[in-house]
């Protein structure tokens, strides 16, 4: 008993005692590596991924990350089936979750097909494809207003377009504020399908041991019960101006995958794929503008809210396509997809809760609520075709 009431006064050295003896038992296993005796005969596991490519004249330049049971050395590369000379930075064997820059000088032809083979030391074959070669954009004014020109037209200008709707909105009655409510969620469920997708997508372009799959999900939930937390901090849920907020920011964090998508595209010299990007977007993104504008419904925001609101939402597409015309790892891709879709989370989780306390969690299940939603996914699916 006395033993008990001394653990009381004082737990915290039998709190740190299991996570001594969990420290010992790793550095046991990691220092010792007893595993490795049954291994010992069987041959070297090897990965790599090649994570962006930059072409300049005369010069192919690849970013690759290396991964297996122990140091991988690349011997020979390969361009279009005939063998080249490279030059790796920095040199040597490419130690595990490593990354090196491999620069081939190579006169690829802009607009055509070029396959690269990377050849290991124990002779395994790494490919990679670059569909249509073009000139990485450099960050030079010109191309970067270019670029920043595309952002805009792809992210501000149809959030604003949407935006314009808001006197419209202030005329609707109860009913119909709560079916443009709930249309707005259908709108945004869209948007956080989509967006984990994308996340997805990229995240199978990563090394196997970054566990990419499970980042997006993790990411996505972290950030949405910090934005959760953060909207709710004095202990009342957001709304008017500080709703639309939190929906502008989950859409315009959504706009940055598009914008890395557009980028990417651009990069990889894609001008019809950007093109049609674009104009889907830009589409797209205009019924984005509408579900902002709702919670502001019954509210006087100044003209000075409308565009922080309106630049909340579009600008992150142009910091994209910046971003993306230089091919950003995969990872770094995924991870900015994930923050996005949790972001978009928090929104859903809100406004669903706006609609219950306006008109009671009786409101959720009726066809004006119901309604709203389905027609929120047709409108995103229909305009999502587009793309």
């Amino acid at each position: 008993m006395e033993r008990v009431q001394a653990i009381k006064k004082n737990p915290l050295p039998w709190l740190i005692l299991p996570l001594l003896v969990l420290g010992a038992l790793l550095a046991l296993l990691i220092l010792t590596r007893p595993l490795d005796r049954l291994t010992s005969s069987a041959p070297p596991v090897e990965q790599l991924s090649v994570e962006s490519v930059r072409l300049t004249p005369g010069l192919i330049e690849l970013s690759v990350r290396a991964d297996g049971s122990g140091p991988l050395r690349i011997a020979q590369v390969q361009v279009d089936n005939a063998y080249r000379q490279f030059t790796q930075n920095p040199e040597g064997p490419i130690r595990r979750l490593g990354k090196v820059t491999i620069d081939i000088p190579y006169p690829w032809v802009s607009g055509e097909a070029h396959h690269i083979s990377l050849l290991t030391s124990v002779g395994t074959i790494f490919e990679h494809t670059i569909n249509v070669a073009q000139a990485t954009p450099t960050y030079e004014a010109p191309t970067l207003a270019l670029l920043g020109l595309v952002g805009l037209l792809l992210g501000l200008a149809p959030v604003a377009t949407g935006l314009l709707a808001y006197p419209a909105l202030r005329t609707l009655s109860q009913k119909w504020i709560r079916f443009v409510l709930a249309l707005t969620v259908g709108l945004l469920l869209y948007l956080l399908i989509d967006t984990l997708g994308e996340g997805l997508e990229a995240a199978a372009l990563a090394i196997d041991r970054f566990r990419a799959h499970t980042v997006v999900w993790v990411a996505a939930l972290i950030t949405c019960a910090l934005l959760l937390a953060l909207g709710r901090s004095r202990g009342a849920a957001p709304e008017g101006l500080k709703l639309a907020s939190f929906i502008a920011l989950g859409i315009g964090l959504h706009n940055l995958g598009e914008g890395l998508a557009v980028g990417a595209a651009i990069s990889a010299g894609e001008a019809a794929l950007a093109t049609f990007l674009v104009i889907g977007f830009t589409i797209h993104n205009v019924t984005e503008g509408f579900g902002i504008a709702t919670p502001l419904i019954g509210r006087h925001p100044s003209l000075l809210a409308f565009a922080g609101l309106a630049a909340l939402a579009g600008l992150p597409a142009v910091l994209g396509v910046w971003l993306g015309a230089q091919a950003v790892s995969p990872l770094w891709t995924a991870l900015s997809f994930a923050v996005g879709a949790g972001a978009i989370l928090q929104v859903i989780i809100e406004v669903t809760a706006l609609i219950a306390r306006r008109d009671g969690n009786q409101a959720l299940a009726t066809p004006s609520s119901l309604g709203g939603v389905i027609a929120g996914l047709a409108v995103m699916y229909l305009t999502a075709l587009l793309v």
